[in-house]
């Protein structure tokens, strides 16, 4: 039986910007492995699975090469997918049962707002490795489940960065955000970029999971509670981010519908 598959870029108004996922609604779970190949044949840096059950849906993301428990961009391509496409109408609430507990998705707007779990860092010793394979002087360096996050001088740096991958995959935590203030001149609070080899992807163009992470990091050292971010990829994309302190993090981002097509087998 052929299974629709849709790919969709999240955290972007913009086709060809942002970061692309690819979701498949489904009429009943899937294989596992199924799932993983799917995955792996996309070749993107998520593909979502996404069944319907009571109270809402179950939801799953596959890199090419593993599953993980959160992903925000194929989150909000799942949302945007289940909403365009006429699994669900407008104006009810996506919840997703997933690894990483209940997720919900509403539309503000234009825009889709995700509920998702804070992630808080601690303090940690800075690998010698790490600093090496970024090539940079890290002005601040803590640790979450994500992986390490690093504060750099400044926005700049930030966009130059040209880690050794290679390096980076040596460590025992090799996935890295790397974060610094936005310009003076900026309308951004913040940037970053995130680099994922130890999840298959070297680096991952707009990352919802790493706003959990920068959302508490950023609040702490700016005194604020809403910020407008920026992912300086080369794809780049944005992301309105609202932490008050508690368990709970309210990304905001677009998406847009790039192409549908049919898998075979």
């Amino acid at each position: 039986m052929k299974q629709t598959i849709i790919q969709v870029d999240a955290f972007t108004a913009t086709p060809f910007q942002g970061n692309s996922a690819a979701v498949c609604v489904l009429d009943e779970p899937a294989d596992e492995t199924w799932m993983q190949l799917v995955a792996r044949e996309m070749n993107l840096s998520e593909t979502a699975f996404v069944v319907k059950q009571e109270d809402g849906f179950n939801l799953r993301w596959f890199t090419p090469t593993t599953e993980v428990p959160l992903c925000g961009h194929a989150t909000l391509a799942t949302a945007h997918t289940l909403w365009t496409e006429g699994h669900l109408a407008k104006d009810l609430e996506a919840r997703f049962h997933t690894l990483s507990g209940l997720l919900t998705a509403n539309l503000k707007g234009d825009w889709i707002e995700l509920n998702f779990p804070v992630n808080i860092s601690e303090a940690t010793t800075t690998p010698k490795d790490l600093v090496t394979a970024l090539g940079v002087h890290c002005k601040t360096v803590v640790k979450n489940s994500l992986g390490y996050l690093v504060e750099v001088e400044s926005a700049e740096i930030v966009s130059n960065l040209q880690p050794n991958f290679s390096l980076l995959k040596t460590l025992d935590v090799s996935d890295v955000i790397v974060t610094s203030v936005g310009d003076s001149d900026s309308e951004y609070d913040f940037v970053s970029r995130f680099f994922a080899p130890g999840l298959g992807i070297d680096e991952d163009p707009v990352t919802g999971a790493a706003h959990c992470c920068l959302a508490p990091f950023w609040r702490d050292k700016l005194g604020k509670n809403e910020f407008l971010a920026y992912q300086a990829s080369a794809r780049g994309g944005v992301v309105k981010v609202n932490y008050d302190g508690g368990d709970q993090v309210f990304l905001q981002g677009q998406a847009v519908t790039i192409m549908r097509g049919e898998i075979e087998s």
